[in-house]
């Protein structure tokens, strides 16, 4: 695995990539995208599969998050369409012109404007993530205790906690690098990506399902605590992979780090179909 850092108007980007044979190729990349207050190695059990050997996996850390330095102007970075803003500039700093956009809950929101904003997105896959608009965000999510520091500006340790072991799923395991993202991450993001959302900055993530031309793959854990899994049912999908929203029965917020042999396989039929 090769890793290393760029720099960009969002500040220094950390970033991982898969080194395999067919890694190398030209062709379209993979792009990771994490959620609130995590990072990068969420998407180890990608890597660590043989579709990392088949295809160029690329995962960031989010400005500030992880490996990546806090943003130098955090009102142009912590919002959505700030982060999928750092997620294109990355891309364009690797010289990457074609990518399939996998992003799991916040990421899937930033997933989501890549598809409409960066003409290279090939495909994106959500997870964990509601495709919804100002309009839609009460009944999109399901409301919880765990919810409530979604947008809280600072973590004790306990609340760090609860906010991990919420993502991954009761009786998952929290390793400990996962609970030190989770305190990392600078706390000023969450109050400002709440107020960019209320103010209308970012894009209606429901109209980009229903318009965009990409394929778009739906997937939800069963068990998922903080999306309606009935309103993902009710979008008007304009492309949707498969043709049916994908319900993994059991499974919670994080299903590709809790059951990545459930995960893996439907994954890389998806991008074998995509690319």
């Amino acid at each position: 695995m090769k890793q290393g850092k760029i720099e960009t108007a969002h500040g220094r980007l950390a970033y991982m990539e898969s080194t395999g044979p067919g890694s190398e190729r030209e062709g379209p990349v993979v792009l990771f995208i994490h959620g609130n207050s995590s990072c990068k190695e969420m998407f180890g059990r990608q890597f660590a599969s043989p579709m990392a050997e088949r295809y160029r996996f690329i995962a960031f850390d989010l400005p500030g998050h992880g490996q990546s330095s806090d943003a130098p102007d955090p009102a142009a970075t912590y919002s959505i369409h700030g982060f999928a803003d750092a997620a294109m500039a990355l891309l364009d700093e690797l010289k990457i012109e074609r990518a399939v956009a996998m992003g799991w809950s916040l990421g899937g929101h930033a997933a989501l404007e890549m598809m409409a904003r960066w003409p290279g997105t090939l495909a994106a896959w959500i997870t964990g993530t509601p495709p919804a608009g100002g309009a839609d965000m009460g009944e999109a999510f399901l409301q919880s205790d765990k919810m409530d520091l979604t947008f809280k500006a600072d973590f004790t340790e306990e609340e760090a906690r609860s906010q991990v072991q919420g993502g991954l799923g009761e009786g998952v395991s929290m390793e400990p690098w996962m609970l030190a993202a989770s305190l990392r991450a600078d706390g000023r993001f969450r109050p400002l990506m709440l107020q960019s959302a209320i103010e209308g900055r970012d894009l209606d993530g429901r109209k980009i399902a229903e318009t965009a031309a990409q394929p778009l793959a739906v997937v939800t854990g069963g068990a998922e605590p903080y999306v309606n899994n009935a309103f993902l049912g009710k979008v008007a999908y304009r492309n949707l992979w498969d043709g049916k929203v994908h319900v993994l029965e059991g499974l919670g917020h994080a299903p590709f780090w809790q059951a990545p042999d459930v995960f893996n396989p439907l994954f890389e039929r998806f991008l074998d179909e995509v690319c």
